[in-house]
């Protein structure tokens, strides 16, 4: 018998010229990570796929209804990634041309907001890592 891990999607989503880049955080309305402030993503519905779990999450947590490509990244599963288990994460990336609309922290996050990508906060899971890949993915 194989362990069985829990499947995530998260969104890195980007807006402005890479000299003034931004990216979109929520912070964590529960635990693990109460209070930290994270990438929109969460766990994958039965049979959904990735991508469409991760605009789902999107649209849930910041009200932001994303229609333009997502591209995939990269796939995460390090030991101790998330502290409930084996948890393996699809990470997709977008970039927001011109004027985003606004976002607002809903379902399990309660805030969501947009941070410069040279002044991010200390962030949970290992969005940390995720971001700089997407980062150099983009070329910035």
């Amino acid at each position: 018998m194989y362990e069985k891990p829990a499947m995530t999607s998260d969104a890195v989503v980007f807006r402005g010229a890479p000299s003034g880049r931004e990216v979109l955080l929520i912070q964590r309305g529960q635990d693990p990570y109460a209070g930290a402030w994270a990438l929109p993503g969460g766990f994958i519905e039965p049979f959904e796929r990735p991508e469409d779990a991760a605009r789902r999450e999107l649209a849930e947590e910041t009200g932001l209804a994303l229609t333009s490509t997502l591209v995939l990244m990269g796939v995460y599963g390090e030991r101790g990634r998330d502290p409930r288990g084996w948890t393996v994460s699809t990470a997709y990336v977008a970039l927001i041309d011109g004027d985003a609309p606004a976002v607002l922290g809903g379902d399990d996050a309660a805030e969501a907001r947009w941070f410069a990508v040279d002044a991010l906060p200390s962030l949970a899971f290992d969005h940390e890592k995720i971001v700089a890949d997407a980062l150099v993915m983009l070329g910035s």
